[in-house]
């Protein structure tokens, strides 16, 4: 047998869940052709992977990577993280359907809701597509360096049915359902994985509106869900609605809107047989509400229903710091300013005594909204998710003797600007992230790689995951813990060859120095078109990431290898 790569000696975690084992992998053009011993055998690359973990390449089920692998084909951050699939196109908001008077329209609903600059998108995109078949056709064609599936959004479709009238006329003529359903069948025919939609009102367009689809009626989502039944093919994803105290809300939480949400699901996952998957948090308003969920979605799946709430390895939370965003921001114009200004110009101001107090005096006048006990140090030398009291803000001001404000300014100063702080605004309690993830409906997703990118940084989940959970607390087995990160995702978007190091499978793979695996504080930079700005975070420890056969990452770096596919469905 001829091999291109052998890897030779290393301990072989399959991604099914089968006991880890010593073994030699062999590979031939894109694909695993022998798990086993291969004493003897040659190939133009061995790589000695003796003490380390051999694994398939990682699946992230939820990204919003739909605009940067255009101008990043490499897809940074994702690749750090032993990345090889991703699936684009959650939560309801794509750029395909799409005529060429909407793109304006779609790209700046996109920067509403995920944070990525419309600027960026529009120059950023060949915008060469008007159906979602034609845009994975357009994907082809690009170069890549990981594998990528889309779904399509319910807010392009609805905009490409309807115009004008996708965002304010929530209950669709019978005539729109048809064209929608029309839309959405040629999407499943093209290739896409499935269908999104957004219920929160959290998600609007740049005029304060929810996006298209957030209200739609139940029958509206059934009529597409059947199209997928009818064809056997995709999954249904959701962006839920899910706190309604957020942004001033008063009131007890209404748990009703649970009830109503997995109503729905379960209706349209029993009436199709297609899965249901949906952004699965625990937020501020309502921390136990995860609990209720959890029983419905269970009671739902044992009648029948196929629901897979999908949650994080650790917190949701927004990054501050001098970079870019501060919690300080809603106080005044003096602190907005210093947004748009250079790193060196703000740190100059900062050091104005003048200025300086003028921003202390502010937030002593306008409270910030935001809890600072809550808001804690996140630098090069404490790369930690978990709540610490010793570490919020709070507490750093009360040990300088100062006010948080003032603290603020002056670890800003203290850091040359790169210090950070973390507030976990949702999914914050480690307890129940362990709960959650431990329940058999329940999967490893909303890292939002591509999405958000000047406030939060999640994509480095499944590095936390592997040391957090792991490595470090033996919370789950590397077994367990590997199979999360691959073949659980890829059998729920049913990608077919990817997620397991079989014989016969994709060869995407990733050797890892698991005692070494580590995450590197969270980095601001201006690497997206025009010069805009993003959080990036890197690791150590993965040795080597395979795709497609080809060696595409090495200690960190990319080899030059852009070999990643569109995965249709």
């Amino acid at each position: 047998m001829n091999y291109d790569i052998i890897i030779r000696g290393g301990t072989v975690i399959d991604g099914t869940g089968a006991a880890a084992r010593r073994a030699d992998v062999g590979i031939a053009g894109d694909r695993i052709v022998t798990v086993g011993q291969l004493d003897g055998a040659e190939a133009g690359r061995v790589v000695d992977a003796t003490g380390k973990l051999v694994t398939p390449g990682f699946v992230d089920i939820h990204t919003h990577l739909d605009a940067q692998l255009a101008w990043d084909p490499v897809g940074t951050v994702s690749c750090w993280h032993g990345v090889t699939t991703a699936v684009m196109g959650n939560c309801g908001v794509t750029f395909a359907p799409c005529k060429p008077e909407d793109r304006q329209q779609l790209a700046e609903m996109m920067e509403s809701v995920e944070d990525i600059p419309a600027d960026a998108i529009l120059s950023g995109l060949p915008w060469d597509w008007e159906s979602y078949g034609e845009y994975l056709d357009s994907y082809e064609r690009m170069p890549k360096g990981i594998n990528v599936g889309g779904m399509v959004g319910h807010c392009s479709v609805r905009v490409a049915a309807m115009g004008d009238r996708a965002i304010d006329q929530h209950h669709a003529s019978a005539d729109d359902i048809k064209r929608m359903c029309e839309l959405v069948e040629e999407a499943l025919q093209g290739g896409a994985l499935g269908f999104s939609t957004s219920r929160t009102y959290l998600h609007v367009v740049p005029d304060g509106r929810e996006v298209p689809g957030t209200w739609a009626h139940p029958e509206e989502l059934y009529a597409i869900g059947e199209v997928m039944g009818r064809l056997g093919k995709g999954i249904f994803e959701c962006a839920v609605d899910n706190d309604r105290q957020v942004h001033g809300m008063v009131g007890t939480p209404d748990r009703s809107v649970i009830e109503r949400e997995v109503a729905w699901m379960k209706e349209l996952s029993i009436r199709t047989g297609r899965p249901v998957s949906f952004g699965f948090v625990q937020n501020r308003s309502d921390p136990t509400a995860w609990q209720y969920w959890l029983e419905l979605v269970s009671k739902a799946n044992a009648e029948g229903a196929k629901i897979f709430p999908q949650t994080t390895s650790r917190g949701i939370g927004v990054l501050f710091g001098i970079a870019n965003r501060t919690p300080f921001d809603n106080c005044s114009r003096d602190w907005r300013s210093l947004r748009d200004m250079p790193v060196a110009d703000k740190l100059a101001k900062l050091r104005d005594p003048a200025f300086r107090a003028q921003l202390i005096a502010d937030v002593a006048a306008t409270p910030t909204k935001l809890d600072v006990s809550a808001i804690y140090r996140l630098d090069d030398n404490r790369v930690d998710y978990e709540r610490d009291a010793a570490e919020s803000l709070t507490a750093h001001a009360e040990r300088r003797g100062v006010s948080p404000a003032e603290a603020f300014i002056d670890m800003a100063l203290e850091s040359e600007g790169k210090g950070l702080w973390n507030y976990p605004f949702l999914n914050w309690d480690f307890d129940a992230i362990e709960a959650k993830l431990r329940h058999p409906d329940v999967v490893l997703g909303i890292g939002d790689a591509g999405a958000h990118v000047g406030q939060i940084q999640d994509a480095s989940q499944t590095t936390y995951f592997l040391t957090r959970w792991v490595r470090d607390s033996g919370a789950w087995t590397v077994e367990e813990g590997i199979k999360m990160m691959t073949s659980e995702g890829a059998d729920l978007f049913g990608l077919e060859g990817r997620g397991r190091l079989v014989e016969g499978a994709y060869a995407d793979v990733n050797v890892i120095d698991f005692d070494a695996l580590a995450l590197d504080a969270p980095e601001y930079v201006y690497d997206f078109p025009n010069g805009a700005g993003r959080y990036i975070q890197k690791a150590s420890g993965y040795d080597l990431t395979l795709v497609n056969g080809e060696v595409f990452m090495e200690g960190g770096e990319h080899q030059g290898a852009l070999v990643g596919r569109v995965i249709r469905s």
